[in-house]
């Protein structure tokens, strides 16, 4: 997180494992740099990735390590298994880790357990953790609806970590009300699959901090993304800069130099805050 705005631009890149080599995916170390140009504060990477695809710019960029993994050719997709250790992580020079859960799925129970495990070894290593917290499974008929959502995320804070992302609720309003249930962790907005226009998906995000998020851990929505730079570059100019959507969406009209340009000059901003 950057620590003026207290807020973050996260980019999941772990689809390799549940998906295969997706659009956007197949050169990862090409798309961190991109990413990174566009203000990213960190990656999120698969244990095996770091090594081959991360710090390898001029930009620095935080790196997050997931530790869970399924695939979606597994008898049952939303079993999440730990594949990871924090100590691994660490040797990595990971500086945070994160975990998926899916509430409501048929391994729930072992899901909780693992959660419950690696906050402990994260309180012990000093290490922060970020649980993506889902309402999911055969019973589960609407994944965004507030109240699920609300209870999904609230188990993650009671287990142990320190920031949570889950599903954004639609409205501003009820998305305030996971955000509080959550309080004081941080409650950042997860992507989701890509939506039809990239106005609806900023004015997603937009509504989102508006209810007091934390930011976003987007994946497909930016690295799928025709221009990812510049779609990097719209979030941080909302997450970081309070920016409305319509000047988010002149991004898009930049050259990479003027991305680079208007982020050097964000962060030159919240560094002279401190």
């Amino acid at each position: 997180m950057n620590r003026n705005t207290k807020k973050t631009v996260i980019i999941p890149m772990d689809h390799g494992v549940s998906l295969g080599p997706v659009k956007g995916l197949v050169n990862l170390g090409d798309m961190v740099n991109t990413v990174a140009d566009g203000g990213a504060n960190a990656v999120l990477l698969q244990k095996g990735m770091p090594q081959h695809s991360h710090r390898g710019y001029g930009r620095d960029i935080g790196l997050i390590i997931h530790l869970s993994a399924a695939t979606s050719l597994a008898p049952d997709p939303n079993d999440k298994v730990l594949v990871c250790t924090v100590e691994e992580a660490i040797k990595m020079g990971a500086d945070a880790v994160s975990v998926h859960i899916n509430i409501g799925s048929e391994t729930e129970t072992a899901q909780l357990s693992n959660l419950g495990i690696v906050a402990e070894q994260c309180n012990n290593w000093g290490m922060p953790l970020i649980a993506m917290m889902y309402p999911r499974g055969k019973d589960i008929k609407n994944s965004n609806d507030p109240e699920l959502v609300s209870h999904v995320a609230r188990v993650g804070v009671e287990l142990g970590a320190d920031i949570i992302k889950t599903n954004f609720t639609g409205d501003v309003e009820s998305f305030r009300t996971v955000v509080e249930g959550c309080n004081p962790a941080p409650v950042v907005m997860a992507g989701g699959p890509k939506t039809n226009t990239d106005e609806e998906f900023l004015k997603n995000v937009y509504d989102a901090v508006e209810a007091g998020g934390s930011g976003v851990a987007i994946g497909r929505n930016v690295f799928q993304h025709d221009n990812p730079t510049a779609m990097t570059c719209a979030l941080t100019l909302i997450v970081h800069d309070n920016k409305s959507v319509d000047k988010a969406m002149e991004a898009f009209d930049w050259s990479l130099e003027e991305i680079r340009d208007v982020i050097k000059k964000i962060e030159e901003k919240l560094e002279a805050k401190q």
